[in-house]
């Protein structure tokens, strides 16, 4: 791994939905540079742009406009893609979300195993690998424990060792606490930021839980779609293919 490569970069990206009268702006020339292995936390008011942004850097909305770079590699230049967005997607980014999302019927172990299995491993590989999260985040134990019998906790552990399985340059959280209580949230905020430093990739956390600020690298704030604070862009960061 080459730890000079940003794990993430965007370059002046904006989005717009709709024209003329219509016309909203949900991203103005949002530009960020994280390395790999910080965390970093964005906050802002509802409507902010917080969600649109995590969606253009998580390559399933692509801005209007702008450039965004994953682990070194241009994926997006505007609503263009320099790459197979699904496959880069399945193998670069992990998504961990306000909900667990887990599958109802599947373990703990499974519901791990088979992002592994999407993405192309062998099933003793798979399960393998899935162990081995499930065991450095702690619940090893409930591995074959459906989702109804976890804890909220437990349950967004397991997220985040799905969100890591395929080993990704980028860890994309949309609040990940709201459903959880000050102590388990603040647990999970740790998580991030020990998995990232551990793993190498890079976490973006959309949180308005103030307490659990300290626990990140660098704090950005988001407004009427602009991003400021954190760490700064260069002007030639970017560099093209």
């Amino acid at each position: 791994m080459n730890d000079d490569v940003l794990a993430i970069e965007t370059r002046g990206i904006s989005k717009t939905y709709g024209a003329g009268h219509t016309e909203v702006v949900a991203l103005c020339d949002a530009s960020v540079a994280i390395p790999r292995g910080r965390t970093v936390a964005l906050l802002g008011p509802s409507g902010a742009g917080k969600s649109t942004f995590l969606m253009a850097v998580g390559l399933i909305n692509p801005p209007t406009t702008g450039q965004i770079a994953i682990g070194g590699v241009p994926v997006l230049d505007g609503p263009v893609a320099l790459v197979n967005l699904r496959r880069f997607r399945r193998k670069h980014i992990g998504y961990v979300f306000q909900k667990s999302n887990l599958i109802p019927f599947l373990s703990a172990r499974e519901n791990v195993q088979v992002a592994l299995e999407l993405n192309g491993a062998p099933a003793r590989q798979a399960r393998r690998r899935a162990m081995e999260l499930l065991d450095e985040l702690g619940v090893a134990p409930r591995a074959e424990n459906t989702p109804a019998m976890l804890s909220g906790g437990e349950q967004q552990r397991v997220a985040i060792a799905r969100a890591l399985a395929n080993r990704p340059s980028v860890i994309l959280a949309d609040e990940p606490t709201a459903a959880l209580d000050s102590h388990r949230g603040r647990q999970v905020m740790e998580l991030f930021r020990d998995v990232a430093h551990r793993h190498g990739a890079a976490a973006i956390v959309v949180t308005h839980d103030h307490r659990t600020l300290e626990v990140f690298d660098a704090i950005y704030q988001m407004e009427d779609g602009t991003i400021t604070g954190g760490l700064a862009l260069p002007t030639d960061a970017y560099s093209s293919p």
